[in-house]
């Protein structure tokens, strides 16, 4: 197994500043990319489905990506792969939406694009933590660039673009992709912790990632995430929809309230993880989710804008303690394909079920064309707080083990 890098400071400058593009590659498309298709005339089954293809993906794609990353090439090397098969096939799927293209076609190439991109995220957080001395001191400052690039991409799409309801979002994105894929290449190159020459089909599949599942935390935290993602996949395609419908314009730029508060937990994140116990911030993470769709019910404006914010509260608090705890609770061997894992559970299987089921809730709470938003927020907000007791029973923690 090669040694950890102490990375000094130039390497971590260099660590925060592709954080930092593929944070907004991915964030050029993905915020606006409800308004685009409305805008262009697609259903909101449509819709629905498009993002379901994400979700799709990352029960496909993450495995098979750690498991190379683990055992076959450098983090970095498949990370370019990754970022030219997400450039290219973005292109391709906002072309498509502009073309206005049949729908089944739109759902095919937003899937193709979904297999690229799924697993990006999730690789370059690995690809940093293998570099880190200490992860739970050096993890957070440089995991803000990411939110700060995806939070930077909601007001160049809405001031710099003016691309809201446009296209012209998914064609930068790949454009800043292609920039990303040339900055791995100044990274110091590290070999994968395990190599084999000889894979089996289970090493290719990454399906030895499953067998994390044996031990009780690793199932709680794992499961925890795909359960808590369920009412979470309503945030990206109906937030922006009900903002529509009180009036609000820019609405890309407004959701980066997410982001702003985002990269305040991830700063605050350091000073937590020495002081608290990682049970008491997974609970916190999931009574943001309560308090925010709380706040969405009350319907104004205000309410929204006050539960955006709380976003980027049950992000850091829930997430990425959980991508900190992969870090301190699982094999060196193993940790590419542990924190796959955690993507296919939280945007594989949890945006699956979110994204048919909130879609589902949404035509249930619809009458008469009128949307009440009211039970809809109010639905998913006590879904979460079942979430919270079962967590809050289920998850020991290495002081009660």
């Amino acid at each position: 197994m090669p040694p950890v890098i102490h990375a000094p400071a130039p390497e971590r400058h260099k660590l925060s500043t592709m954080f930092f593009i593929v944070g907004m590659a991915l964030g050029l498309w993905n915020i606006n990319l409800s308004s685009v298709l409305a805008a262009h005339g697609y259903a909101a089954a449509i819709i629905d489905n498009v993002w379901c293809t994400s979700a799709i993906a990352a029960i496909i794609s993450p495995l098979i990506v750690g498991a190379l990353a683990d055992q076959s090439y450098s983090s970095e090397r498949v990370l370019r792969w990754l970022g030219l098969g997400a450039a290219i096939f973005v292109c391709l799927l906002f072309y498509g939406i502009h073309e206005r293209w049949h729908g089944g076609v739109i759902i095919l190439l937003a899937q193709v694009h979904a297999l690229w991109c799924a697993p990006s995220f999730g690789l370059a957080t690995s690809l940093v933590i293998s570099r880190l001395a200490d992860a739970k001191s050096q993890f957070g400052p440089i995991r803000v660039w990411a939110t700060l690039g995806w939070m930077l991409a909601g007001p160049v799409v809405s001031y710099v673009l003016h691309s809201d309801d446009g296209v012209t979002s998914g064609f930068t994105a790949a454009g800043v992709w292609l920039i990303a894929i040339s900055f791995t290449f100044t990274l110091k190159p590290m070999p994968p912790p395990e190599r084999k020459e000889k894979r089996t089909w289970s090493d290719f599949l990454g399906l030895e990632a499953w067998s994390l599942l044996r031990h009780r935390d690793h199932r709680v935290v794992f499961v925890g995430a795909a359960l808590f993602n369920i009412p979470l996949a309503a945030f990206y395609p109906h937030t922006a929809l009900h903002l529509k419908e009180l009036g609000v314009q820019h609405t890309t730029a407004l959701m980066s309230l997410a982001q702003i508060m985002e990269a305040i937990g991830l700063l605050a994140l350091s000073w937590l993880l020495t002081r608290v116990r990682l049970k008491w911030l997974f609970l916190g993470g999931i009574a943001a989710g309560v308090l925010r769709y709380g706040l969405y019910a009350h319907g104004t404006v205000v309410s929204l804008c006050l539960g955006i914010a709380l976003h980027g509260v049950c992000f850091t608090l829930f997430y990425m303690t959980a991508q900190i705890y992969l870090e301190h609770r699982i094999p060196a061997a193993m940790r590419s394909r542990a924190q796959a894992l955690l993507s296919l559970m939280m945007s594989g299987i949890g945006n699956f079920i979110g994204y048919q089921g909130c879609g589902w809730w949404r035509h249930a709470c619809m009458s008469d064309g009128h949307m009440d938003w009211q039970t809809y927020w109010t639905g998913l907000a006590a879904l979460i707080a079942v979430i919270w007791v079962w967590f809050s029973l289920s998850y020991r923690g290495r002081h009660n083990v």
